[in-house]
């Protein structure tokens, strides 16, 4: 597992811009638009928490104890917090989205991780996940971080989520070129992006899925010794209403890839 020095090392870096453009694209594909929302990223998933955070009501950003973390944002309140995946300081029902990058591929048992994040969604609410693709490029180099942990095909995820009482309803794929730190290379991404997306999505570097917490199945409850104590940051409300209105995030992505 990559720590927070790693991360931040990476997405600093011209390939690691690159990348967090093309996951910007594909997550816009798949975002509802919640207006008000409560919104968690789980992992790493600063990036895009400014981008996809704009209409929140709170943004928060938790990061695994293994991984480390960093004060986010850079002004104003931290909204950090340093986690357990299996065991998150918040009440039942008291999120209504949940980001999660550089997340399920380390987490010591995903599905106990998937349990824990149904438990704090509120009904209606939603996960969107960014796993590396089993099939892809991404992973297996280690110069980036998706070449460490577990990466996933679309049936696992499927497979796991279903079993842990998610229904998937949009996916998308991203970084179909290559891992490379070659500067001609790097010219090429977009180009090798746009033909990646048509011409063999099956190899993308990462699979994004969204779903929604599902009501209708009963769900066994194993009580758990907390390895914490924690004072919850959000108090249960109802989940709120999507649209599918992309937010706008290009002009920001632009800014973001050519502002270092």
């Amino acid at each position: 597992m990559k720590d927070i020095v790693d991360l931040r090392n990476f997405y600093g870096s011209l390939l690691g811009r690159l990348a967090e453009r093309s996951i910007a694209m594909a997550l816009a594909s798949v975002w509802a638009r919640l207006p008000n929302e409560r919104l968690v990223g789980l992992g790493y998933a600063l990036p895009w928490l400014d981008r996809f955070g704009a209409d929140a009501e709170r943004v928060f950003a938790f990061m695994p104890a293994a991984q480390g973390a960093v004060n986010w944002p850079p002004a104003g309140p931290s909204a950090t917090a340093l986690v357990f995946e299996e065991d998150l300081p918040l009440f039942d029902s008291s999120v209504d989205r949940v980001l999660l990058v550089h997340a399920l591929e380390h987490a010591e048992n995903p599905h106990e991780t998937l349990k824990e994040l149904w438990r704090v969604l509120a009904p209606g609410g939603r996960i969107v996940i960014v796993a590396p693709n089993r099939r892809g490029m991404w992973a297996r180099f280690e110069h980036t971080p998706f070449g460490t942990g577990r990466p996933f095909s679309r049936g696992q995820l499927t497979e796991l989520l279903r079993e842990t009482n998610f229904t998937p309803s949009a996916w998308a794929d991203a970084l179909h070129f290559p891992p490379s730190r070659r500067r001609w290379v790097m010219r090429l991404h977009q180009w090798i992006e746009r033909a990646g997306r048509r011409f063999w999505p099956i190899f993308s570097g990462v699979v994004i899925v969204e779903a929604q917490k599902r009501l209708y199945q009963g769900v066994p409850v194993t009580k758990r010794a907390s390895r914490r104590v924690f004072v919850p940051v959000l108090a249960p409300q109802g989940a709120a209403t999507a649209t599918r209105d992309a937010p706008q995030y290009a002009d920001s992505a632009r800014t973001s890839a050519s502002g270092t």
